[in-house]
């Protein structure tokens, strides 16, 4: 059970939204971005399919309070807009979703799990050679970081 759920929700998804936001929130999420800024009448006409109106104005609502989308009033409605871009909102919920992996005592089976994942590729052995660069950097930079604010830390209690 466990693997065809895994299988149909996450690893063949070609929507990375899909983990974050329902069906219908993804289709009224396409439609703001493709218009910009819409009502709820407007968006209802786009949809792909018939969707009453109170339906996606409660979506829109939704969407409003899980910090995906801004509103304005425009009169008796609301005129909604997209606070960031498909790519960012992307980008944001995987970020998310990465964190929340690696928080607590999950965190060393998941990365021995990626690590044999990428590894098992077709191209792995350059996927694990990019991933060795990636944590040399990520090092580096926290290092750096470490140093300027002990730097800091010297500075103020001179």
């Amino acid at each position: 059970m466990f693997k065809k759920l895994w299988n149909s929700r996450w690893q063949r998804s070609e929507d990375p939204l899909r983990a974050a936001l329902g069906r219908l929130e993804r289709e009224v999420m396409d439609v703001v971005w493709q218009t910009g800024d819409t009502t709820v009448r407007e968006a209802q006409a786009v949809l792909p399919r018939r969707v009453a109106y109170t339906t996606v104005m409660t979506t829109l609502d939704r969407l409003f309070k899980k910090g995906f989308v801004a509103r304005r009033r425009a009169g008796r409605a609301f005129v909604y807009r997209a606070l960031r871009t498909r790519q960012q909102t992307e980008a944001a919920v995987a970020s998310r979703m990465v964190s929340g992996l690696f928080s607590g005592d999950a965190a060393r089976p998941i990365l021995s799990n990626l690590v044999d994942a990428v590894g098992s590729q077709d191209d792995g052995v350059d996927l694990l050679k990019a991933l060795e660069e990636m944590v040399r950097d990520k090092r580096r930079r926290m290092e750096q970081d470490r140093l300027v604010n002990e730097r800091d830390q010297a500075d103020r209690k001179a």
